[in-house]
């Protein structure tokens, strides 16, 4: 495995270490971590929807918010990398290429709503003036499990 895979399994982790966060108040176990342009994890959530009542409330844009914060530099996460237990939906994907981000990795596809290379790609669209780099399929059967586990209870 590259230092670049080894990385980015890291960081899908830690996203699937903060996932089961928003079971306590029946979100979708979903978790996202931002890493800087160094590898320094800035920000990590998990789904917040419910227990903040904001259908905004997905782990990618309360961790690009929570990271933008902290670096400081208004908006922009030129540099970074998003890792997220699931492919990220249209509005994810637009707010993290809306953001700067330079790669986003995450763990399982999701064809109803994926919006990287499933359902949609967003952010490969070339009429875009930035495209993230895409990484997905990593720790793919671990982050099935949580949503699998999640749904079969729902039912």
């Amino acid at each position: 495995m590259t230092a670049a895979g080894a990385r980015d399994t890291e960081l899908v982790r830690a996203a699937l270490e903060v996932a089961p966060g928003a079971l306590s108040t029946g979100d979708v176990p979903i978790g996202a971590v931002v890493a800087g342009p160094d590898g320094r994890v800035l920000a990590r959530d998990h789904n917040r929807r419910e227990a903040l009542h904001d259908p905004t409330a997905h782990a990618e844009i309360l961790a690009l918010r929570a990271a933008a914060g902290v670096l400081g530099d208004g908006w922009r996460l030129e540099g970074c990398t998003l890792a997220v237990t699931v492919e990220p939906c249209t509005m994810c994907a637009g707010a993290l290429v809306l953001a700067r981000v330079e790669r986003v990795v995450f763990g399982c596809w999701e064809p109803r709503t994926g919006a990287v290379g499933s359902l949609w790609d967003v952010v490969r669209d070339r009429r875009l003036n930035h495209r993230p780099e895409v990484v997905g399929g990593v720790l793919e059967a671990e982050c099935s499990a949580l949503l699998e586990a999640f749904f079969h209870g729902q039912r």
